[in-house]
Formats: C-alpha cells, sequence, structure tokens
C-alpha cells in the first residue's frame, strides 16, 4: 500500500459548490475509484487549499491512473469541478493535484 498526499488550490466563493457537489459524488466516479484499487480517499479544505489523501493499494499506479482518465464519467465529473479548482504553479509537469512527499508516519 502507498500513501499519496496531495494539495490543490481552491477560490474561497468556489468553495460551497464543490462541498456541495462532494456530499454527493456520483456512484460511477466512487466505483472507478474503487476499481483503481484507491481507498480511503478523503478531501479537506482549509482556507484556499483542498488536501487530498488517499492509499494506493494496487499493484500499477500509472496503469490504474490512465483507466481512471479514460473513464467517460469521470471525464464529466472533472469537467464539473476542474474549473472550480487552482492548480499550485509549482505543481510536477503533468500534475493537476500537486503531489506531496510524506516525511512522517506513524500507525
Amino acid at each position: 500500500m502507498r500513501r499519496f498526499g496531495q494539495v490543490l488550490g481552491i477560490a474561497t466563493e468556489n468553495i460551497p459548490e464543490y462541498t456541495r457537489l462532494h456530499a454527493a459524488v456520483w456512484p460511477s466516479v466512487l466505483a472507478m475509484i474503487t476499481a483503481c484499487h484507491i481507498r480511503n480517499y478523503t478531501i479537506f479544505v482549509k482556507d484556499n487549499l483542498l488536501f487530498a489523501y488517499f492509499e494506493y493499494h494496487g499493484d500499477d499506479f500509472a496503469a490504474d491512473m490512465a483507466k481512471m482518465a479514460a473513464d467517460p464519467q469521470t471525464q464529466a465529473w472533472w469537467a464539473i469541478n476542474n474549473p472550480l479548482q487552482s492548480p499550485l504553479p509549482t505543481r510536477a509537469a503533468g500534475e493537476w493535484w500537486a503531489n506531496m512527499r510524506e516525511i512522517f508516519h506513524t500507525d
């Protein structure tokens, strides 16, 4: 299992709509997240930042992310949510959510 922490910007005025959308995530999107071996997925908000945490339980992260990106329902979900988000200028090439480096963990 691999743990991921990611961060993304969001404008204050977009937080209510983003929160409303995530209170009722489409079942097909949730099913794709599960099919791509993601568990314990959580999104937090603080000021103008979204922080996501999830655990990946698969064997080929790149293939699973490609599978998710190719899914028409997931694409439609992203088309609604992406305009509400503000990717960080310091993110790596190809990232939307900026991946964070884990520096501490305890169970």
